[in-house]
């Protein structure tokens, strides 16, 4: 009687034969555990193993509560490469050609590679329309009047409370700050610790977006260096804030933009405690920090915050709605500073929409909503990956994202996806070049991918156009 270890070997090396032979294609599920050990009247341990040993040679992959699939040939490319950033800060300069970018790729006519934006088809547009009409029912003194005093919906503050349970928690209520977007959270808090002149830290790549709010806040950016798979590197930042030169630390812990990485909790806490220790305050913006892969949601870097030195900032622009317009921020001791600029900058944020956004975290929609959506979203990203691995040149590295709809991609050193961007626009396609995720201009050779929108033909498509430009 042939031993356990001979029957999974025979099954892992049987379907190894019919995935290398093209029978089951890259995406395709697998049969189900169950069907295996039934036909192959094996035990249901048995055929675990065979499908963990072709786990381990990158075969398959395990989706929760789907069963295993065929990985794509993408997901064994080599991740980009961690590059050395300049030692120094340096002013800011992006919004112009990034503005130029931005409007051009949304342009009829041009697939939307381009901004991070979900595909409206997958948001639950009818349900808050539903809740729009019956709040203004419920509560018409809502529409009435209005003040410069920025005013706090305690119905939402209290949902933020009960779900910051499972980001760091829990937080108290009196932290909380509602805004107009996470960028403008974002933008109080660097208002709140920083002045013009100071030296901030960021991730190399840095999402863009904080890259202009230094520039228009007369900030220079000290980048620094960023690992696709772990994030921000300790290492550097506890060399780079010995002489306290840096004011602030900005970046994106969970489901980075554009690396798509998730800091372990490790790295979070040794963040959290050096920070604290020389008074460097912390602005962590986790806006995908609920579209994680897998099934553990991430911790925050204000988890581990012990003095209240990190401002956690988010919304629900990249899962509901852009179109919302409600972000937040927990800011820890610098809380009065925080609502002292959003009182003089922009007032108070709409109460209808607060009252909207809270009945639809109560009703447990959410979550159902977020179950499906961080589903689609990871199968949208390895879609992509595999058709960058299909059209792009063959030397060409791409992220493996743990959560979040974008892709970074980083092409051979002679392409410059800058000079190269205008055609591509000509060509039907946007995306965004790398450089703009530097302050120091780096990253000419890689750019950014949306994949926030379902991979159709028609997307697909556009991938290969875009690839050949950039083999030509």
């Amino acid at each position: 009687m042939e031993n356990e270890l001979m029957l999974y070997e025979r099954l892992a090396s049987d379907l190894s034969g019919i995935i290398v032979a093209g029978n089951l294609r890259p995406g395709e599920r697998l049969p189900s555990v169950r069907r295996l050990a039934r036909e192959r009247r094996l035990s249901v341990s048995t055929v675990l193993q065979a499908l963990r040993q072709l786990e381990d040679r990158g075969l398959v992959e395990a989706r929760p509560q789907s069963g295993y699939f065929v990985r794509h040939a993408s997901a064994r490319l080599a991740q980009p490469n961690v590059r050395s950033t300049p030692d120094e800060a340096v002013p800011v300069d992006v919004s112009q050609r990034l503005m130029q970018v931005l409007q051009t790729g949304i342009k009829p006519g041009v697939a939307p590679l381009g901004a991070a934006l979900p595909s409206s088809s997958l948001l639950p547009l009818a349900a808050l329309q539903r809740l729009y009409g019956g709040v203004i029912r419920r509560h018409p003194q809502l529409l009435e009047g209005g003040s410069h005093i920025n005013i706090d919906e305690a119905a939402l503050v209290r949902q933020l409370v009960l779900r910051s349970v499972g980001w760091a928690g829990p937080l108290a209520a009196r932290e909380f700050v509602i805004t107009n977007s996470c960028t403008e959270a974002l933008a109080l808090c660097l208002r709140a610790v920083t002045k013009p002149g100071d030296t901030v830290a960021v991730e190399s790549p840095a999402y863009y977006l904080m890259l202009q709010l230094l520039e228009l806040l007369g900030l220079k950016a000290l980048e620094i260096p960023t690992d696709p798979c772990t994030g921000l590197s300790i290492e550097a930042l506890d060399l780079a804030t010995r002489d306290g030169g840096v004011a602030a630390c900005l970046l994106v812990a969970n489901a980075s933009n554009p690396l798509g990485s998730i800091m372990p909790d490790e790295h979070k806490r040794r963040l959290a405690h050096l920070t604290a220790e020389r008074g460097v305050a912390v602005i962590e913006d986790d806006i995908y920090g609920d579209l994680y892969f897998g099934n553990t949601p991430p911790r925050t870097i204000k988890a581990f915050d012990k003095v209240g030195n990190v401002m956690l900032c988010s919304s629900f622009s990249k899962c509901l709605s852009p179109a919302l317009r409600i972000g937040f921020v927990a800011a820890g001791r610098y809380r009065r500073q925080v609502a002292l600029q959003k009182t003089v900058t922009s007032g108070g944020t709409n109460p209808v929409t607060q009252h909207v956004l809270a009945e639809y975290l109560e009703s447990g929609s959410y979550d159902r909503h977020m179950r499906g959506l961080r589903r689609a979203y990871e199968h949208q990203v390895d879609a992509m990956r595999a058709a960058v691995a299909r059209h792009f040149p063959p030397a060409t590295r791409i992220t493996q994202p743990q959560g979040g709809f974008v892709l970074w991609v980083e092409l051979p050193d002679e392409v410059d996806t800058s000079a190269l961007y205008d055609r591509a626009i000509a060509a039907g396609v946007a995306y965004v070049p790398g450089e703009l995720f530097s302050a120091s201009g780096m990253y000419r050779n890689c750019l950014r991918l949306n994949c926030g929108n379902p991979h159709t033909p028609e997307i697909e498509d556009a991938v290969r156009r875009l690839g050949a430009l950039m083999a030509s």
